[in-house]
């Protein structure tokens, strides 16, 4: 009898010998250097990891798969452009084995979902289409042609267009992503949720609002020069190890750094840069001045309680406010100024968490500086309040005028290398007005202009059978989804899933009546079409776009480009009602970057300025100070302090990474740098929240949440004892995705809440 979709969505309950150390005090370094040496040597071919580490995030080279932390306009590192991270990346990507058609009739469905993710992951490159038949146990091969049709058919079927989802993941291209955009327009349909929505859409929702541009506003050459970084919720020395060597240059021009954290991370303690020998041998920079261990959701509670002294202390001198920006650039301060008078100090710092005196060194740093740059990821995206977090950062900024000008402003840091290009490109299931006029003035049909399902709205149409083709275009989506079992139920509920993805993970194993795995290329890998070796695009954080040309040759002859996919499948669906000659496209991606020039605003004369070799800036308004918001101006918010009060016994936990992880990809089960090694079913606690309930050192519990009358439970986790606040505890995600409540995201973004679930544990 085959397992159901829940079940194969659930990660297995194994162990492995745990083991906890003490948690690290210094990042990088001489551990690094041998986990790279161990993924190269295990994983990689040598000659293939050589190619790599010499054009890896170098001009001319090709895009890093992993995060989206951007690369030096001038000079960069001669020993490698890389990160441990970004290693452990290309090992997965260009793993030196491959599966096809033998593989899946040897393994059936159910047997790989009782894989852990780690497993899955390491199976090997995939190699050819795979198509699982209704009521099937095995995967079974199918050439490209009858894959599209088999795609058409269904899509062609539906009553609506409104009954496809087409999911995107941050790894896509630009070039990928503007034509997949574009089919699903044509198609008839807006949605296009995608990885946004489930991380930085707050950021993009708070920062649109208040500065007039979803984006951050600052440089990497900002981060060198500015007088305070404050880093927010946010933990780069494993998510974006490279933001290290900004922030050790930040430092060596006399800069300062605060961590505002539950946890202390240890890349935020110490760097040791591996390619520096002297740092090697000496024990590396120490990076954080301060360290603010705030509650979990503390955080609206600790920079009101910052705002509200800096208010204390313009009332004394008149001289701490930017009173030249406020008048001339801000609108809404006096409105702000009211309502902050509205609260109490001593209540604002006693819901942070966090004491005097770590508050007053804080404060003293923000009060004498005015180059201030604040960095921030998930840890503030992923609340109800998510919103009111980052706008409470921005008023911060403007009352100090750090907006728009050298080593001040904002740093929101996007996780996967090219979420922010799909979203600036088109991926977006609510765009702006203007740019479907764009689409239907170059192309001649119109789009339209009702809202498409975001993350959250196509999960539930998926649950209540209101969608019925799911399409992803990467990504694991049912590892990366809140609510595991109700998310897997949904995709179950499909007539076909389709995922387009380099290797094997958990989303292929739960499937709809019919599923689909479309194998494509690699970031490393040479596309080859007709008019030759392709290039491609990507923006990072910071707005540059810049080119990746792979340099591999591919794993399988059986491969396609993404862009070559989304080509293949427009031109089966739409045929001759298109009124767009798809395959011109497959055959030479400059046509369609000079689309994209005609369609998005700042990529004129796109083809020749991304053969500039460190790619080219957009436009960002915030950064010249100039505010496309309604007002025409900087505006200030008005934002209350989270009211969630927990029961008797319920913790607030947040989902968190592994060192060994990045988004759900799973490289390894160690956490090396907070000492875990082995397990990832563990849940952190803080030492006397466990003697409170008589748990011992790696004691098994269960967690339960409970969110509008649903329980949800993730059982047989391991409870360790950590340096975390008091009433806060953090779990791995996705093992315990399985706990955070669909209908719990933040207001007006819908990020899911995964940072703040009210939790019990207990043996039982």
């Amino acid at each position: 009898m085959s397992s159901s979709a829940q079940d194969k969505a659930k990660t297995p309950e194994t162990f492995s010998n745990l083991k906890v150390k003490t948690p690290a005090t210094n990042s990088a370094g001489f551990p690094a250097l041998a986990s790279v040496i161990g993924q190269v040597s295990k994983y990689m071919n040598l000659g293939d990891a050589l190619k790599i580490s010499r054009k890896l995030n170098q001009k001319g080279g090709f895009d890093c798969p992993g995060c989206a932390w951007p690369d030096p306009d001038d000079e960069r590192s001669s020993l490698g452009e890389y990160c441990e991270n970004g290693i452990k990346a290309m090992a997965e990507e260009v793993q030196n084995k491959t599966i096809g058609a033998d593989f899946f009739s040897q393994h059936s469905v159910d047997e790989l979902a009782s894989w852990t993710d780690f497993e899955i992951g390491k199976s090997g490159r995939l190699a050819e289409p795979m198509y699982l038949p209704e009521g099937a146990t095995h995967y079974q091969s199918i050439s490209w042609d009858e894959a599209f049709n088999k795609v058409s058919e269904h899509l062609n079927a539906l009553e609506s267009p409104d009954e496809a989802v087409f999911y995107t993941s941050g790894r896509t291209t630009n070039e990928a992503a503007f034509l997949y955009q574009l089919f699903v327009r044509e198609f008839g349909t807006a949605n296009l949720p995608d990885c946004s929505n489930m991380c930085h859409e707050a950021s993009g929702k708070a920062l649109s609002e208040t500065l007039g541009i979803g984006k951050g506003s600052v440089t990497l050459d900002d981060l060198y020069k500015a007088e305070l970084v404050l880093v927010v919720g946010q933990n780069p020395g494993t998510n974006h190890p490279r933001m290290l060597s900004a922030l050790e240059k930040c430092k060596k021009n006399g800069g300062k750094i605060v961590s505002v954290n539950p946890l202390a991370e240890a890349g935020l303690v110490r760097f040791t840069d591996p390619q520096n020998p002297l740092k090697m041998l000496t024990g590396g920079t120490k990076l954080t001045d301060v360290h603010v261990p705030v509650l979990i959701n503390g955080d609206v509670a600790f920079f009101k309680a910052i705002l509200l002294k800096l208010l204390e202390a313009e009332e004394e001198t008149g001289n701490v406010f930017d009173k030249d920006f406020i008048n001339e650039f801000t609108n809404g301060y006096d409105d702000f100024i009211a309502d902050l008078k509205q609260y109490s100090f001593f209540d604002c710092l006693q819901k942070s968490g966090v004491t005097q005196d770590i508050f007053d060194r804080v404060f003293d740093l923000i009060l004498n500086h005015d180059k201030i740059i604040i960095c921030w990821a998930m840890g503030l995206t992923q609340h109800e309040n998510a919103v009111d977090n980052i706008r409470e950062l921005v008023n911060l900024l403007l009352l100090k005028g750090s907006i728009g000008k050298e080593g001040a402003g904002t740093c929101p840091v996007r996780g996967h290398s090219n979420v922010q290009g799909d979203r600036t490109v088109g991926i977006w299931e609510s765009a702006p007005q203007k740019f479907l006029d764009k689409i239907e003035t170059k192309y001649g049909f119109k789009p339209t202009t009702k809202h498409g399902y975001s993350v959250i709205d196509a999960i539930k149409a998926m649950f209540e059978k209101k969608a019925k083709v799911f399409f992803g275009l990467g990504g694991n989506f049912i590892s990366a989804v809140p609510d595991t079992l109700y998310s897997a139920q949904a995709l179950a509920n499909c007539n076909l899933t389709v995922h387009v993805s380099t290797k094997l993970n958990r989303s292929h194993l739960v499937t709809g009546k019919e599923a689909l795995i479309l194998p494509c290329l690699g970031r490393a890998e040479r596309d080859y079409q007709r008019t030759g070796v392709q290039i491609q695009s990507v923006e990072n954080s910071m707005g540059v776009v810049s080119s990746t040309k792979g340099i591999l040759e591919p794993c399988s002859n059986k491969l396609l480009s993404e862009v070559a996919v989304v080509c293949g499948l427009a031109h089966a669906t739409l045929k001759e009602k298109s009124k767009i000659n798809w395959l011109q496209y497959q055959d030479d991606y400059n046509l369609v970057r000079k689309d994209i020039e005609e369609v998005v605003d700042g990529f004129d004369d796109y083809n020749s300025r991304l053969k500039q070799p460190s790619g080219f800036y957009l436009p960002n308004c915030a950064r010249i100070r100039q505010f496309h918001t309604q007002t025409g101006k900087a505006n200030f918010s008005i934002n209350k302090l989270p009211s969630r009060t927990l029961k008797p016994n319920e913790l607030i936990m947040m989902t968190i990474r592994s060192h060994d992880q990045f988004n759900t990809t799973i490289y390894g089960l160690n956490d090396r740098y907070r000492g875990v090694f082995n397990e990832r079913r563990i849940v952190f606690m803080n030492r006397e929240d466990m003697n409170s309930r008589n748990l011992h050192e790696q004691q098994m519990v269960t967690i339960r949440s409970e969110f509008q009358g649903v329980v949800r439970k993730a059982e047989k986790f391991k409870a360790i004892g950590y340096d975390i606040p008091k009433g806060c505890c953090a779990t791995y995600f996705p093992e315990a995705n399985i706990l955070v409540p669909l209908d719990s995201f933040a207001h007006t973004a819908k990020t899911p809440a995964s940072k703040s679930v009210a939790v019990t544990i207990s043996t039982n």
